[in-house]
């Protein structure tokens, strides 16, 4: 008789474990969250997808961040220099200013990479010029250390700071200067000297209110 139980007993636990089964597919789905499929299209630039899901009303999945890397969809759209995408994100109101999980804006991994456009453009959608790593390192300070003579130009040009120091007390300006042979470079900063004074000494005409 005990044994007739247990084979009762054996038979449940099958059938449950069957049920089991046959939930945890639709389950599995079920934790794939909007969120989740929004980066997914971003990682698989599937533009329609992607625009169909930033449609709905009140949606704020634009600034999805990954669990494991913390990456918005603008950090992934930045990672593949991916001009089209990064507009398209920032238009439909990406923050240019989260950081991930290392501590990373979409604008320091766009100067990281030499991506100028993207650089260009994230400052266009409000990206903070200035903003700053662990280190202290500024995006200025990044594209000085790369040689980078055009997107150093590019930051000058949009208001970077060339004074401000990291967390060992040099600015971009100072290691410019510890650069020998850079003449481009030191034009670089020369001419956004130039540019900053006139802008500092033009006088305006006429009433002000």
């Amino acid at each position: 008789m005990a044994h007739g139980v247990l084979r009762k007993l054996g038979a449940r636990g099958a059938i449950a474990s069957a049920i089991a089964l046959a939930f945890a597919a639709p389950l599995a789905a079920q934790f794939k969250s909007e969120g989740y499929e929004f980066l997914e299209a971003v990682k698989e630039s599937e533009g329609d997808k992607a625009t169909e899901m930033l449609s709905k009303p009140g949606t704020q999945i634009v600034n999805t961040r990954d669990i494991t890397s913390g990456d918005t969809g603008l950090h992934i759209a930045v990672a593949r220099s991916d001009l089209l995408w990064v507009r398209f994100l920032l238009q439909r109101g990406a923050d240019p200013n989260i950081r991930n999980k290392k501590g990373t804006t979409p604008l320091q991994m766009a100067t990281a990479l030499g991506f100028t456009d993207g650089v260009a453009a994230l400052i266009k959608g409000g990206a903070s010029i200035d903003i700053a790593d662990q280190t202290g390192e500024t995006p200025l300070i990044t594209a000085v250390h790369a040689r980078n003579v055009g997107l150093v130009r590019l930051l000058l040009e949009k208001g970077a700071d060339p004074d401000r120091n990291d967390n060992s007390g040099r600015s971009a300006r100072n290691y410019m200067e510890l650069q020998a042979g850079n003449d481009i470079l030191r034009q670089a900063f020369a001419d956004a000297d130039e540019k900053r004074a006139a802008a500092g000494t033009k006088k305006d005409y006429g009433p002000s209110f």
